[in-house]
């Protein structure tokens, strides 16, 4: 291997902040917070979606209603319904 092409890995808290969990890793991503954990200096990282709070991963998914959308967008456009 090569030296000095690799980026620097430093130790990462991914704060999930729709679910309220934490993952603790290592990543090459910095950030301006950091956060002390077991003496060692953490970049925290804030993050919409996890494998926490991803609909895939918990089996929640989310209907949505399509009547009432395709009613309006005909309503809205004029769309004659075919009969």
């Amino acid at each position: 291997m090569k030296a000095d092409i690799h980026p620097a890995l430093h130790p990462v808290v991914f704060v999930d902040s729709g679910a309220g969990t934490e993952f603790i890793t290592r990543s090459t991503m910095t950030a301006k917070t950091q956060r002390d954990i077991d003496g060692v200096s953490h970049q925290v990282v804030f993050v919409d979606i996890s494998s926490s709070s991803h609909p895939f991963y918990t089996g929640k998914q989310r209907a949505i209603s399509v009547a009432g959308r395709v009613e309006r967008f005909n309503k809205k456009y004029g769309v004659a319904k075919a009969e």
